[in-house]
């Protein structure tokens, strides 16, 4: 049996069956004695210019959980060498976002910008060493003299430069001696490489703007790759998890950490997490934020964490969602009815049942005792009895859903119509007797009739009904806003757009439905914002973490009992 085979040795570490390629390179280095399990130190390192997503919460799951099985250690770091894009705001959601998966981070926030002053240091100290020189080039020049994947590159005419003129010249460039743009410092590394990585990098631009940490301080700031690696080696990382597009990158990260006196990580990459219905760039992300196509990085139809906080998503959900996906090398896209799933599994034990009509449409029961109401009985979740029943009430008017009342029922049609009888969730069979209009014929109200021998939705003489509905009891009825959520996309590729179109021309028009005159029970006003439910026979919902409350309640649809958009796509076939 190969070393990867046997069980890890650390009993908190996953079992060889569950054991993904990542585990099984960190078991190796345990059994071989390179590090104690105590001493494997992981890094989640965003960049602070956007709000994270969910292919954000892969990394942040794989990170942290590796770290904690292990009995580690995960640093939480701002990638933040790019003043320009980068504000204080980011910095705060990251946090509050990572807290909210469930996860901790060892010591205070880390901060790129902290290792300025050494990353300057090691600089100094390969340029001493013949491995780094200023170049003059611009940008456009540096770019074409690179070569392509089938032609070398040509050397700056600033390659060969003394030393001596190279260390003068990068400190007048960290002095601010030079303006932006009109110097680089690069790595001198072979121009002929086939990895285009190692054609002479640039390690520094120069950037006359302030740093949301380090003020004006600085002239010069650092480019990923050179940062990237002495980041990680500084804070003594073991393993630095990166996702596959780093892969081609790696060979550079390890050539920049060889000469200098350091600690060098192991970088190991996976597939990063897409999902259909759905964009992660952060730039096209923040294109529909700017165009606003959506209310804010937090509009419960995007893909950031705090969209789908507000939306009613659970850190569980999203964990387990995570732990299904699987690490892989393979790059590939899951539909995102995956996520919906595990959300459904997750609320379907943890949401508490409630009566809510969102197209109320009034009854008038004309037997029912006028000006009585009653208090009849309802479980929260049957699937949870510990969450114990709660008392709902019931009298002569009621409101039910529009769309359970046909005048001319369609054939299997078992709910409300002339002369049928229904059930009513927790109350009386109810039966239909006559339909009144409004003055512009459209019904406005149902007169029916209740037996009130069937109080809890069983008849004493046996007979059955097919239908049950929801209803709620009018004087006591709350009226609340709910916004119903859809998808954002039509395409399942929203970047694969016809007539060359960008992914803009695949939005969902019908993304979000707003309805004003919903009616709930009592209960669900009391509710404090956040407030998972299911709204019984709608879908789940939570109370707005912004926009709900006391007295104004608001409701955002989670997610749809079931997948009504695989239906719609299997009538489409």
């Amino acid at each position: 049996m190969s070393e990867i085979e046997e069980k890890p040795v650390n009993s908190t570490a996953s079992e060889s069956a569950n054991c993904d390629f990542i585990r099984a390179i960190v078991n190796t280095d345990i059994r071989s004695g390179k590090y104690r399990s105590e001493d494997i130190r992981t890094r989640f390192p965003p960049e602070p210019n956007g709000y994270l997503h969910i292919g954000h919460a892969k990394a942040i799951c794989i990170d942290f959980g590796i770290a904690a099985e292990y009995g580690g250690k995960c640093n939480l770091r701002m990638d933040d060498t790019n003043p320009g894009k980068e504000d204080v705001e980011y910095v705060e959601s990251i946090e509050e976002d990572i807290r909210w998966l469930g996860y901790h981070w060892d010591g205070p926030v880390r901060f790129a910008s902290d290792y300025f002053p050494k990353m300057y240091e090691y600089a100094v100290l390969l340029i001493q060493k013949g491995l780094a020189y200023v170049d003059d080039q611009t940008a456009e020049e540096i770019r074409v003299n690179r070569g392509t994947l089938t032609e070398a590159g040509k050397s700056s005419p600033w390659r060969d430069r003394s030393v001596e003129e190279n260390l003068d010249l990068f400190e007048r460039m960290k002095n601010g001696e030079f303006p932006d743009g009109s110097k680089v410092l690069r790595a001198k590394i072979d121009m002929a490489s086939p990895n285009v990585n190692f054609r002479d990098p640039v390690m520094y631009r120069i950037l006359h703007m302030p740093h949301h940490r380090s003020g004006d301080q600085w002239c010069i700031y650092p480019m990923y790759d050179w940062a990237h690696g002495l980041e990680d080696s500084i804070e003594g990382i073991t393993h630095s998890l990166c996702t596959l597009e780093f892969e081609i990158h790696r060979p550079l990260y390890e050539w920049f950490l060889q000469p200098l006196p350091v600690h060098r990580p192991q970088q190991i990459e996976f597939s990063r997490l897409n999902l259909t219905y759905t964009v992660m760039s952060k730039r096209k992300l923040l294109r529909l934020v700017q165009e606003k196509h959506v209310s804010g990085w937090d509009d419960p139809r995007m893909p950031t964490l705090c969209g789908l906080r507000r939306r009613g998503y659970t850190p569980e959900a999203i964990r387990t969602f995570v732990q299904q996906t699987g690490i892989t090398k393979f790059n590939g896209i899951t539909d995102v009815a995956v996520l919906e799933n595990c959300l459904r599994e997750d609320l379907n034990k943890a949401a508490s049942r409630y009566l809510a009509v969102l197209r109320p449409l009034k009854v008038t029961i004309t037997n029912y005792p006028e000006d009585q109401v009653e208090w009849l009985d309802a479980v929260n979740n049957p699937e949870c009895p510990e969450q114990g029943t709660r008392k709902i009430p019931f009298g002569r008017e009621i409101f039910i859903d529009e769309d359970d009342f046909r005048e001319v029922p369609p054939p299997k049609y078992f709910r409300l119509a002339p002369g049928k009888e229904v059930r009513l969730r927790w109350g009386y069979f109810l039966t239909c007797q006559d339909v009144l209009r409004d003055a512009d014929g459209h019904i406005c109200e149902l007169l029916c009739t209740y037996d009130p021998a069937t109080r809890g939705g069983n008849a004493p003489d046996g007979r059955k009904v097919k239908g049950t509905i929801h209803w709620v009891e009018a004087s006591h009825a709350v009226t609340a806003t709910v916004r119903l959520y859809d998808r954002l996309f039509n395409s399942e590729n929203p970047d694969d757009s016809p007539d060359g179109q960008d992914f803009i021309s695949n939005l969902n028009p019908d993304s979000l439905t707003v309805l004003s005159n919903c009616r709930l029970e009592p209960a669900l006003a009391e509710l404090p914002p956040e407030s998972r439910v299911q709204f019984e026979r709608v879908g789940y919902f939570c109370s707005d973490r912004y926009d709900h409350q006391p007295g104004k309640p608001v409701f955002n649809r989670t997610v749809s009992l079931k997948d009504t958009w695989a239906k719609i796509e299997k009538k489409q076939l």
